[in-house]
């Protein structure tokens, strides 16, 4: 449905462990449900967002994340970041001070095996010796989206990032937002091979037409509508709103 519909990609979110007593909903672990995701879609891109980098082992998330861009036929994108949720990055067995400097490690530790360098010698993670193949299918990897609303984090996607991710934001909100982000890109010297970075927004709610398009003026390349929480009658009339909205060119 989702591809007739012309939804452009599926994303799934990352938490593991999260507090008790909060009244979370039953989650997935996000790399097995795009497994399952890659194996019934065939054209419609998947995305994970955001996965919390610093509590993911990055020698085996790279391995997953090639395996499932050659699985899926190199329709993967990954969203990360660095992680908010005390409890959550403790019971992984990483501190919430140290989350940032992991998560830029971590990046760059991943990329060096999907480039195929033979060693890397950081604070928290080193190898030597040892290559991961199959490479994935998109060169030299899956799109990288940095997401946060922090003056690290807007660093980070300039430094690292093909794309940035911010969540719950209006129209006006997020244009003020890629106005800082536009400021970092300069103050960083963004390099020139990412090129431009891709913004990718969650809405607070279901957009409609009028609001896609103030989105759009803004600057905004893609919108993740949340359905968490919606029931089937409504997913149904999001999913025809996506139409409509495709049928009028924006996509």
């Amino acid at each position: 449905m989702a591809e007739e519909a012309g939804f452009e990609s599926l994303w799934v979110g990352d938490h593991i462990a999260l507090p008790a007593g909060e009244g979370n909903p039953p989650r997935l672990e996000a790399m097995v449900a795009l497994t399952y995701l890659a194996a019934v879609t065939s054209r419609v891109r998947l995305g994970v967002g955001l996965i919390v980098l610093p509590q993911r082992q990055p020698v085996l998330l790279a391995k997953q994340v090639s395996s499932l861009d050659v699985l899926s036929g190199g329709r993967l994108t990954v969203a990360v970041g660095a992680g908010y949720v005390e409890p959550e990055l403790h019971a992984m067995g990483v501190s919430l001070a140290e989350r940032g400097a992991r998560t830029d490690e971590y990046l760059a530790a991943m990329r060096a095996l999907w480039e195929e360098a033979p060693s890397f010698d950081g604070r928290f993670v080193s190898f030597s010796g040892v290559v991961q193949h199959p490479s994935p299918v998109q060169r030299p990897h899956p799109p990288i989206v940095v997401g946060g609303h922090s003056a690290a984090a807007y660093r980070r996607a300039v430094r690292h990032g093909n794309g940035w991710y911010g969540w719950g934001l209006d129209p006006g909100e997020t244009g003020q937002t890629l106005r800082v982000l536009g400021e970092t890109a300069r103050a960083e010297r963004r390099p020139a091979d990412l090129g431009e970075l891709e913004i990718t927004i969650t809405p607070p709610g279901p957009p409609d037409l009028d609001t896609v398009r103030r989105y759009a003026d803004v600057g905004v390349d893609r919108l993740i509508i949340e359905l968490e929480g919606i029931d089937d009658d409504a997913v149904d009339g999001v999913i025809e709103s996506v139409g409509e909205i495709a049928g009028h060119g924006v996509s």
